[in-house]
């Protein structure tokens, strides 16, 4: 299939729910660019972050890994764990590839950039800083945290997250990309961990308030313990303004299915829960909200629906 460049879509975040969406979108004809968090400090991207002062490549690999057309087994050997070696333990090899590439090249963007040809990946991969950084959360009562994974811990509402050092300089390419977009995305996935992270980045912050494409967050299915317990809907696009400094998403999509299909709620004692539709809220706070069936259940987790929520922004690009 010859893959058409009219429309452009950028996606924001990290992990599973990143990972879902660009699963669904990279059947359709369209250029899409994933612009990655690197704020990961946990498990082996941790290590990797302490051992080798190289980004965080654990969301990279998990996106690299989605966007990829090659045999089923090569994909499965990138993300192959292992587990026996006491040295290996943990380690992804996908992850100790691009730590190695990263210092045959000298630059983790690189890295990426090579690896992608490797798997030929179906879009493109920017980590959202070429450097290291590290995300800290202020919670609600002054508790300032450090490290990714330890924000959630705490169990306590995060008044705010950001990064240190402050002033980090993305990849020109990624700015461009953003600047050049018919469509921007954002989410699903961790609020406070994997989308926030890249707004952070004060440039790429201005190029999505500044670029002339339209805006979607597609809002969680569940509130996550530690980071948006109890949560509404309208509370989640707080969140992203507050960070960003100013109202710009243009369009929320929300799930409008009953969970109990899918969950039996009345004798599941904590997380997940529905994100709540606060609607007349969240209309305070975005121009147009829609409702579709995208939730299914995957291995006893609610996930969205690739498929159906990349239909719909295909649609979307074409009637916005």
């Amino acid at each position: 299939m010859i893959r058409s460049k009219e429309k452009k879509i950028v996606i924001f975040g990290g992990g599973t729910g990143l990972s879902t969406l660009v699963r669904g979108l990279k059947k359709f004809p369209i250029d899409i660019t994933a612009v990655v968090t690197v704020a990961d400090d946990g498990g082996s991207s941790g290590r990797l972050l302490n051992e080798y002062d190289i980004p965080p490549p654990g969301d990279v690999r998990n996106v690299m890994a989605a966007l990829s057309d090659v045999e089923p087994l090569i994909e499965k050997m990138f993300q192959y764990r292992f587990a026996s070696s006491e040295s290996l333990k943990g380690h992804s090899l996908g992850n100790l590839m691009l730590a190695a590439l990263t210092n045959i090249t000298g630059d983790f963007a690189r890295a990426v950039e090579q690896m992608s040809h490797i798997l030929n990946i179906q879009g493109k991969v920017l980590p959202a800083a070429n450097q290291r950084i590290t995300l800290h959360g202020e919670l609600e009562d002054g508790t300032i945290v450090t490290g990714e994974s330890k924000i959630p811990v705490y169990g306590r509402r995060i008044r705010r997250v950001y990064l240190t050092p402050e002033e980090v300089q993305p990849l020109p390419e990624t700015v461009e990309t953003i600047m050049n977009a018919d469509l921007v995305v954002f989410g699903p996935g961790s609020l406070y961990t994997s989308i926030l992270p890249t707004i952070l980045v004060r440039d790429i912050r201005d190029a999505v308030i500044s670029c002339s494409a339209k805006k979607v967050y597609i809002c969680n299915l569940t509130t996550q313990a530690g980071e948006t317990l109890e949560y509404t809907a309208s509370e989640h696009v707080q969140a992203l303004y507050d960070h960003a400094g100013e109202a710009f998403i243009d369009t929320v999509l929300l799930n409008t299915a009953d969970f109990t299909s899918l969950l039996d709620l009345g004798t599941y004692e904590g997380p997940p829960r529905p994100v709540e539709h606060d609607l007349e809220e969240l209309r305070k706070l975005v121009p147009h909200v829609v409702q579709k069936d995208i939730a299914v259940m995957v291995d006893g987790h609610i996930r969205h629906k690739s498929e159906t929520v990349a239909t719909w922004l295909m649609d979307y690009m074409k009637t916005r």
